[in-house]
């Protein structure tokens, strides 16, 4: 599959920081573009995590979804020996400004399912050591229901620490955000054919694109004005060409595989 990339380089409530509702409200402008694209308000999707190796480097983005758990893609490969940082914005060297939280990772759970070959059932999930601490900066996404329906032409937001131009050497120090279209299963067959599952969702085509390095992250939609998780960043466009959608982990049909691992564990 050469001619994809991999973008790697239950529901939770609090009295204060329910699921899906930002403290900071995101602000988003159409149909800007992660590549060559928009800064997010800081610490408006405070379910963001980066992923990180020791170094601090980040491989892939996810979201948090309760205190003790987060959601990622299968194919970041998450280790127990990778870190959890939740809270940032800038992530940077230089900036000591934020209230970031580093997590511990105590367990992955991969889908049984998961299909390197063909990308399908690409999730994961994280269990912590501990729990995060709620707040302004950091709180959970509401989880897409299997019954959910969200129809092609939705306008949805993806973010991600990913490259802006698929050839970049660095990834962006800010937090970015593009406003996205979803699209039927149907007609993101015209691009990927017989690649697209049941298990996938499809979104953009329409001048914006995620790249490599935004892996894992949230595809978000709003479900009676709270935020809800409907996608998980996964693959797309080897040149992350922005007339090409990309192709995301669908929620709704990987539900209740999440909600059996978090009863069960």
């Amino acid at each position: 599959m050469s001619f994809l990339w991999l973008l790697s380089c239950v529901a939770f409530f609090s009295a204060a920081y329910g699921c899906g509702i930002p403290a900071i409200p995101p602000v988003v402008s159409g149909y800007a573009r992660i590549v060559n694209g928009e800064e997010a308000v800081p610490h408006s999707w405070p379910w963001q995590i980066s992923l990180q190796d020791f170094t601090g480097f980040h491989f892939c983005g996810g979201s948090l979804i309760n205190e003790y758990w987060a959601v990622t893609a299968a194919h970041c490969s998450v280790r127990t020996s990778h870190r959890v940082i939740l809270g940032e914005h800038n992530k940077g060297s230089s900036n000591t400004q934020e209230d970031t939280q580093t997590m511990r990772v105590l367990k992955v759970f991969t889908h049984p399912q998961w299909n390197s070959n063909t990308i399908e059932n690409d999730i994961a999930l994280i269990k912590l050591t501990e729990p995060v601490s709620l707040n302004a900066h950091v709180s959970p996404v509401c989880l897409a229901e299997t019954s959910d329906e969200f129809a092609p032409g939705m306008t949805c937001v993806t973010s991600g620490w990913g490259v802006t131009r698929y050839n970049a050497l660095f990834t962006p120090d800010e937090l970015q955000q593009v406003a996205l279209p979803l699209l039927s299963n149907q007609d993101c067959k015209s691009y990927w054919g017989s690649n697209i599952h049941d298990t996938m969702i499809c979104a953009g085509a329409a001048g914006a694109s995620s790249c490599m390095g935004d892996s894992g992250g949230p595809l978000v939609c709003q479900k009676s004005d709270v935020w809800t998780l409907v996608g998980i960043v996964s693959w797309g466009s080897s040149r992350c060409d922005t007339s090409i959608p990309g192709v995301y982990a669908r929620v709704t049909e990987l539900r209740d595989w999440v909600d059996q691992i978090l009863a069960s564990n």
